[in-house]
């Protein structure tokens, strides 16, 4: 599609001569005669660039300027003048002018002014798109009674300094809830620094939360940052906060106490503005009495709680995420979706509702991205749902009480208490993994059990993330 340049001034010959060498760059060029002809033009043409004459008949080309900014804040505009001034120019561009050019005009500089607004505009029309995409990632989709719960209490708390804890299982969103709080609050122009303390082993926490000094350790071959210096006026996710470690606690306490942090090996302190949100999937309270977490710890954090629901018990928003996934992950919604366009029938969605998600919202995106790519046909049918994620699933237990989980069956079709053991056995390890994506340490530590024990039983069902 061809570039669209439109050319304002009260000189024909001036018109005509920009836009002869224009069409000759393949550009779709319209030409006005006046500010008020210009204003008009612009809501339909919508150029990507004009030319802009100061000196006109009627209104001027500087409030010519001003009006088109306002009708389009990203609007390109290179200023054209016979009579042109420092002070004009220093006006034009504190008005939002990209460009200033003197008469006569000469066609080099034309083409070297127009190649770098049109480049410019491309970077301010990306940069819109891929902000629009990341709120698109990172949105909060649904209209149930809890999720709107969760929503009005983001809003309450993130014009606010207060720290907040996030609580709920794992895959309800509680990172997008922290991402929500930060959008929201007078920090979002501010870094939004994450740190997931359950994927950072412990004697390198401290660390990636304070920075350290070159020489301070094994390892250390230079000054580094940590993630409080990072996230300096703006805002800190400590993501996981239970599993970090009692060490790293203690530190942490100080910096939200005093507002001051030292690099390892370093004995200089240094000050520092952050607002910390913490997420945890864990009793923190049950933490604290096995001797796991700080107790004054949680009372810093714990300002404000928000609980995000697990999915079972919002089950009237799985329609609204499922078609939030088809856009996302098609580019329908915007995005660079990675999947050809694909439509899902309202029997598969209404299948998909059926389920009850352990893995929540995280593991329904899963079972969305499966059927889009593996369905045979358009749209995604119920059957489809069904063979795909429903040998996988569990099924809800509506009021009957009654699980039409696969998973269910296959135990009561066992022959022997032996078989059935073994097959209840393994639903409830496989259950158990998915509750905690995956993570064999946690799964282990929930269910009591050594690790080793466990990753023998895996081996033994043969139990994959595809089981």
């Amino acid at each position: 599609m061809k570039r669209r340049v439109l050319v304002v001034d009260d000189e024909k010959g001036i018109r005509d001569a920009l836009k002869q060498v224009l069409e000759f760059e393949d550009l779709d060029v319209q030409t006005c005669a006046s500010g008020h002809d210009a204003l008009r033009s612009y809501a339909e043409f919508r150029p990507h660039l004009v030319f802009l004459d100061v000196k006109m008949q009627g209104i001027d080309g500087l409030e010519t300027l001003k009006r088109l900014r306002e009708l389009d804040r990203h609007a390109q505009v290179v200023m054209i003048s016979g009579h042109g001034t420092i002070q004009t120019a220093v006006e034009a561009t504190q008005l939002g002018a990209y460009d200033f050019l003197q008469k006569p005009l000469d066609t080099d500089r034309i083409l070297l002014v127009l190649r770098n607004a049109l480049q410019q505009s491309d970077l301010a029309v990306e940069n819109v798109r891929l902000r629009e995409e990341v709120e698109a990632q990172h949105a909060i989709v649904g209209s149930s009674r809890v999720i709107k719960q969760v929503i009005e209490r983001i809003e309450k708390v993130a014009p606010t300094p207060a720290r907040v804890l996030i609580t709920g299982e794992n895959g309800t969103g509680k990172e997008l809830v922290a991402r929500a709080i930060h959008a929201l609050s007078p920090r979002a122009r501010a870094p939004f620094v994450e740190v997931n303390c359950a994927a950072i082993p412990a004697e390198l926490i401290e660390s990636e939360l304070f920075g350290h000094m070159k020489g301070s350790f094994t390892g250390a071959i230079a000054d580094r940052a940590g993630k409080f210096e990072q996230a300096d006026g703006g805002t800190l996710f400590l993501d996981e906060v239970g599993d970090m470690g009692v060490s790293a606690q203690a530190k942490v306490l100080r910096a939200l106490q005093e507002g001051v942090i030292a690099r390892i090996g370093s004995a200089r302190t240094i000050n520092v503005d952050v607002r910390v949100l913490a997420a945890t999937n864990k009793d923190l309270t049950r933490e604290i009495a096995e001797g796991r977490f700080r107790e004054d710890l949680l009372y810093r954090l714990n300002v404000v709680p928000i609980e995000v629901p697990p999915l079972r018990d919002r089950r009237s928003d799985i329609p609204q995420l499922v078609q939030h996934f088809v856009g996302l992950l098609t580019g329908a919604a915007g995005g660079r979706g990675r999947l050809k366009p694909r439509m899902i029938s309202d029997g598969a969605v209404t299948r998909l509702a059926s389920y009850d998600w352990p893995g929540n919202i995280r593991e329904l995106r899963n079972a969305v991205e499966r059927v889009l790519i593996l369905a045979p046909a358009d749209p995604v049918t119920e059957g489809d749902v069904e063979r795909l994620v429903g040998a996988g699933g569990r099924a809800y237990a509506g009021a009957d009480g009654v699980a039409a989980a696969p998973a269910m069956g296959a135990i009561l079709r066992a022959g022997t208490f032996e078989e059935f053991k073994q097959a209840a056995e393994r639903a409830f390890l496989l259950a158990k993994l998915k509750e905690h994506d995956w993570n064999v340490s946690e799964t282990a530590r929930t269910l009591a059990m050594p690790r080793s024990n466990l990753y023998k039983k895996i081996e033994r069902y043969g139990l994959t993330r595809e089981s």
